[in-house]
């Protein structure tokens, strides 16, 4: 009945039901205080449970052994508490829905609080998401970063036997030094040496990696050096000392995969390097008439081919008896996962995928996933979860309301999760990537000096340019909010501009008489560098441009050689420019930012930015090398208030990416997206 006066006592409060661990924390540590209230009377019906509380330190034991999967082991985690120990499953079934106590089958229970449960219930996640394990945890033998991680928490680790020697071997910070091979006709650099003997390292655990050593730092040559160290070991164990393949039963070849202007450059680096080696080029299909990849792999010590014709005669390469390495020579032409090429080399039967490149990373941590997945197969063998964890997290953090109503400490906790993945995902990579830039290793290169030219455009340029602006502005700004569908018509606005901040005659025959204040300023200073004697590069993506280029230097009396996509005989227009006929060397960036060596030349010109960093330093990199004993120049000429200004400043941006994961940076960078093309209008 509801209180009928002022006086009446307040209702007694309902009967509560009390199970679990809030069950025995009531049993052992509040109602021991009730009990000894003097005005307090406690009435017991039935039995109290007998609940003891374990209040001492955790002590964890972390092991492998091995599992039924192909290399990987079952994770142990042992969690003992005053002599007490903690079967897993609870235990992480409490961590992972949040609980702060623990009640166990014989009554006793434990806080969760302690830091090591948070950190463990963290690391036991990760392992989760790897292996999407259902009952026992899993953990990758390429998974060494994460165990180190479990070791550093537990008090004692037990790896499997199988595991203790890579575990013990990536553990130190330099791999352990090989000898150079008898049969490498080179003195080796000490990165070089370093580099080789971390190649090495992989091949002694058949693991995969990524050398991502800057460009003209001799990447060839450490790989020729892991070959060569590969054959004399086959050759040892076969008890033999001759150095034709044949002698050692059973060898199988390395095949090298390179874009098809690189592939004779292996072939003529192996024979200088390493010319004990059976080095055999594949030049064309096995249905246009060239020989069986089986025939061709048969005594051989490597294949060389190219992306194109791997992945045309894929099945061929496929079905040979195997392979005991693939390496990829310029490996971001396989960055797209959902690539043919990607797919072929995928399918390939190799002991271990070595990737080559000093652009790992050129727009989105998404090309790492996918060269990993070649090279360390189960690293992050979920796209989707490597999205989630890293690309999101690093690449689009969400800041959360600054100021205003609502506002608080999102952006700080943003920022702290960002970097903490960044930091984590450099250790996971860290044992699988190598990289050295000049600066830190062949700090004797010469100086390498940069420079951003200004250039106005002529006044009836700037009209027509201005007038073209307006125009793709109003075209695009309604087509920019949903950029997947409509990503050609953008593209094909924003290389109008780049072309158009160039010359107008590029766009429209109508302008040919219209002034190209660039042009003139690059003929400027070729003719003063080439009268001090000194040789150039010349860069652009447009091949129509360089024409016109060509044609200008030609009136001018200065001789050029050109190379394009088109180019057949590409070495010897190259011997052309190193025997000295020509002083300049005109280059579309994309048919030489990679694979040539031009050490004869000291001067670049960058004619036409873009967004990408990697291509412009892979092309100032044709001569800024291992052999260059002069300073180089560089020289970017820039439109001023064109789409130029603009890439410029976005390039900026993107270079971060590469300094955050594979050195140290400060920012970062993504794909380009919507917001970027609006920068690009602006």
């Amino acid at each position: 009945m509801p209180p009928t006066g002022g006086d009446a006592e307040p209702p007694l409060p309902r009967d509560i039901l009390l199970d679990g661990t809030e069950s025995a924390e009531f049993a052992t540590e509040l109602l021991p205080r009730l009990r000894s209230l003097p005005l307090v009377r406690v009435e017991t019906v039935g039995t109290q449970p007998a609940y003891t509380r374990l209040t001492g330190e955790p002590e964890l034991v972390v092991s492998t052994i091995p599992s039924d999967k192909r290399d990987w082991f079952d994770l142990g985690v042992s969690v003992t508490v005053d002599g007490r120990t903690i079967p897993f499953l609870p235990l992480f079934t409490a961590l992972a829905k949040g609980r702060k106590r623990l009640l166990l089958v014989d009554g006793t229970y434990l806080s969760l609080s302690h830091p090591a449960f948070a950190r463990l219930a963290e690391l036991i996640e990760e392992a989760k998401d790897l292996a999407e394990w259902e009952t026992t945890p899993s953990i990758s033998r390429r998974h060494v970063s994460l165990w180190a991680d479990f070791e550093d928490l537990a008090d004692e680790s037990v790896p499997a036997a199988e595991w203790r020697a890579l575990v013990e071997e990536a553990r130190g910070d330099r791999p352990v030094p090989v000898p150079i091979p008898r049969g490498i006709a080179a003195e080796l650099r000490s990165y070089q040496h370093e580099g080789f003997s971390w190649l090495a390292f992989l091949w002694r655990h058949r693991l995969g990696g990524i050398l991502a050593d800057d460009m003209g730092l001799g990447k060839t040559l450490q790989c020729l050096a892991l070959v060569q160290h590969v054959v004399e070991e086959a050759e040892a164990e076969a008890g033999s000392s001759a150095s034709d393949a044949e002698s050692a039963p059973g060898f199988r070849p390395f095949l090298v995969v390179a874009p098809t202007s690189v592939t004779p450059g292996w072939v003529a680096e192996a024979a200088r390097f390493a010319p004990g080696l059976d080095v055999r080029r594949a030049t064309t299909t096995e249905a246009a008439g060239g020989p069986r990849i089986a025939e061709l792999a048969a005594g051989a010590h490597i294949v060389v081919t190219s992306y194109a014709l791997l992945r045309l005669d894929a099945e061929a390469y496929r079905s040979t008896v195997g392979w005991s390495g693939v390496i990829l020579d310029e490996a971001q032409f396989v960055k797209n996962q959902a690539s043919l090429i990607h797919e072929a080399v995928r399918d390939l039967e190799a002991e271990v995928v070595i990737a080559v490149t000093g652009t790992p990373i050129e727009n989105s941590l998404t090309e790492l996933h996918a060269l990993l997945s070649l090279t360390s197969p189960g690293l992050f063998p979920s796209a989707r979860r490597f999205t989630q964890e890293y690309v999101r997290v690093i690449e689009n953090p969400v800041g959360g309301i600054t100021s205003g109503v609502g506002a608080g400490s999102a952006p700080a906790v943003t920022e702290s999760l960002r970097e903490e993945r960044l930091q984590r995902l450099r250790r996971r990579i860290s044992p699988f990537l190598l990289r050295r830039t000049k600066e830190i290793v062949a700090p004797e290169l010469p100086e390498k000096i940069e420079q951003t030219i200004s250039i106005d455009l002529a006044p009836e340029h700037r009209e027509i340019y201005d007038l073209y602006l307006q125009r793709e502005r109003q075209k695009l700004f309604g087509l920019i909010e949903d950029l997947d569908r409509n990503r050609f018509i953008v593209f094909r606005s924003i290389t109008l501009l780049r072309m158009l901040a160039l010359d107008a005659s590029l766009v429209s025959p109508d302008f040919a008489d219209v002034p190209s204040s660039k042009l003139d300023g690059l003929v400027d200073h070729v003719r003063e560098v080439i009268s001090e004697g000194h040789r150039a590069l010349v860069f652009s993506q447009f091949t129509s441009y360089l024409d016109r280029v060509r044609a200008r230097l030609a009136a001018e009396g200065v001789e050029t050689v050109t190379l394009e996509g088109s180019t057949r005989d590409r070495a010897s227009v190259v011997e052309e420019f190193r025997s000295g006929r020509a002083p300049v060397f005109l280059i579309s960036l994309k048919a030489g930012g990679f694979g040539l060596t031009l050490t004869e030349a000291d001067y670049v010109f960058l004619l036409d930015p873009w967004w990408n960093p990697a291509s412009e330093e892979q092309a100032i990199d044709r001569t800024h090398r291992i052999g260059q004993d002069k300073n180089v120049v560089v020289y970017r000429l820039i439109a001023t208030d064109t789409i130029e200004d603009k890439v410029m400043a976005l390039k900026e941006r993107k270079a971060i990416l590469v300094d955050r994961v594979l050195d140290d940076g400060d920012a970062f960078g993504s794909a380009i997206d919507a917001d970027d093309i609006r920068e690009l209008l602006s």
